[in-house]
């Protein structure tokens, strides 16, 4: 049950913009149920997830993707700006304002529930319920972070941060200062440590559309890995896979084995039966249209040259693309020239029948078994223990490709520092594709060539592979202070020109906050002067 919360809220975005606090409470009068039972409380935590994309934004400005030129006439403006880390001009729904309005409409629909429960006599199932409102409302809040804050560092009290709305609707649209880093990431750990302690799976008919154990502890282990605990990464990691993770993880022979088209595998990608999936995330997104075998919004994608030379068809530790145990699709056309898994659905909501108009959407899975196992593998990396790494690293390759190749940290450093060179804005072909990035990260690593770095280089390359479409690259271009050229192919499939190049200190990796946002007076985010 979509509750008052999405409806209501919708009518007043430039609120949740923290503007117009009076003109809202005015114009909103107080008609909603109240959340005197169990059942009304589960009701309502239904709102307490986004219907928008949490994807596209950052994985449009990674380096997974390229402006495959302008024989391509399939493109978008928001996508175009995306990539080039400008301000948006448009706001569709995939837009970096709608990802900030919903995620304040879900986290103040979180709220409510948790100010429910507190009137309510505890019993098992409200302590779950509370559980699942301080999961949504950690998770939302490390969203927002991770799109519009720069990453978490030892020195994140120095960045700014975002609001860490902990009350009902009459105080979230109230004027807010954005604080600083370091404080938004503590008010989120205190969510998730008492939410791990609460959050259950018995009752929800389809607990994997809901935050349940397994997903609580990826998301843990994700949340601890980006702010460098790496013994307790490893800890949710553990209590994620358990004792046999090669049980959990993805079925490529499965998928393999299905009728190749694309409603078939992206419904088998995404069905909740498999264990490897642990939180679903249906949303208004054009994503599968745009990362799948369509032809629109092609221009700027993840194009056949960064596979071929840095991603799905190079040539890995592994072998090159004839290993893989489910192949990625390769797409060659006038229009066409890209490549990637057929893992997002392509669905289409018909609003008007005559006029053929509606609404895309998507299926986006948060959290995976299989990317748990690689955030395990960096945690084990940065505690030395480069042994249990590269079992890790073994188990992910051997999964998802025929290779029975056993990796050890020699075999690994072996094969990074024989590859391509890093390349930097210094270089002569600073636009050619290479595997091998330099690392800038802000925690101390082993130097260059190293077995610590070369073993950190697999595993980004591991993780960027299993992670093309979702995003979640970005989010390691930023903790990794990972240097992107812009560039745009040429009539060959080459790189030609220099667009653009985010430095590792460049403000644009902390996306911009939407202009509604700013022209309330919240304080913007930063920029240096580079071309944006």
């Amino acid at each position: 049950m979509k509750t008052y919360i999405k409806h209501a809220f919708a009518a007043a975005l430039g609120c949740i913009a923290l503007t117009g606090c009076n003109e809202f409470l005015d114009r909103m009068p107080d008609n909603r149920a109240t959340l005197d039972s169990e059942a009304k409380i589960q009701a309502i935590l239904t709102s307490a997830y986004i219907s928008h994309d949490q994807c596209m934004a950052p994985e449009i400005s990674s380096d997974n993707i390229d402006d495959i030129g302008e024989k391509i006439n399939h493109s978008w403006i928001w996508s175009e700006d995306m990539w080039h880390w400008r301000d948006e001009q448009e706001t569709p729904n995939e837009s970096l304002k709608s990802l900030w309005n919903d995620c304040f409409i879900s986290i103040s629909s979180a709220n409510e529930a948790l100010a429910a429960i507190e009137k309510l006599e505890p019993t098992d199932k409200l302590l779950m319920l509370k559980g699942e409102a301080l999961m949504c409302r950690a998770y939302l809040h490390f969203t927002l972070g991770n799109i519009f804050c720069k990453a978490w560092t030892k020195d994140a009290a120095k960045d700014l941060g975002l609001p860490y709305m902990i009350e009902p609707e009459t105080t979230l649209i109230s004027k807010q200062e954005r604080g600083n880093l370091a404080d938004l990431y503590k008010h989120i750990e205190a969510d998730l440590e008492e939410g791990l302690k609460l959050v259950g799976d018995s009752y929800y008919t389809v607990p994997k559309y809901h935050f349940n154990k397994k997903a609580a502890y990826a998301f843990a282990c994700r949340f601890y890995l980006y702010t460098e605990q790496w013994e307790k990464a490893v800890k949710y990691a553990d209590l994620c896979l358990g004792s046999d993770p090669r049980s959990v993880l993805r079925d490529y022979n499965d998928l393999k084995a299905q009728n190749q088209t694309l409603d078939v595998l992206t419904r088998n990608y995404i069905s909740a039966s498999h264990p490897c999936n642990l939180l679903l995330h249906p949303t208004f997104s054009r994503a599968g249209q745009m990362f799948g075998n369509s032809t629109s919004y092609g221009r700027y994608n993840h194009s056949q040259y960064v596979a071929s030379t840095e991603t799905l068809t190079s040539t890995q530790l592994y072998g090159d693309k004839t290993a893989f145990r489910w192949a990625p699709q390769i797409y060659t056309s006038a229009n066409n020239q890209k490549a990637t898994f057929l893992k997002l659905p392509n669905l289409f909501e018909t609003t008007d029948i005559v006029q053929g108009t509606g609404y895309y959407h998507s299926v986006h899975i948060c959290f995976t078994t299989d990317e748990c196992l690689l955030n395990r593998a960096e945690a084990k990396i940065m505690l030395r223990k480069f042994d249990e790494a590269a079992a890790d690293l073994t188990l992910w390759m051997q999964n998802i490709t025929t290779s029975t190749k056993v990796l050890t940290p020699q075999v690994i450093k072996d094969f990074y520092t024989t590859t391509v060179k890093n390349y930097s804005y210094e270089d002569e072909n600073k636009i050619v594709g290479t595997q091998k990035k330099h690392l800038n990260p802000a925690f101390a690593i082993d130097e260059e060539g190293s077995e610590q770095e070369s073993m950190l280089q697999c595993m980004l390359t591991f993780r960027r592979i299993e992670s093309v479409n979702t995003g979640l690259r970005w989010y390691d271009i930023k903790r990794y202070g990972i240097e992107i050229p812009r560039r745009q192919l040429n009539m060959n499939h080459k790189p030609e020109v220099l667009i653009d190049w985010l430095d590792k200190n460049d403000e644009r990796r902390a996306l911009q906050l939407p202009a509604s946002v700013i022209s309330a007076g919240v304080t913007p985010n930063p920029r240096n002067g580079k071309n944006y």
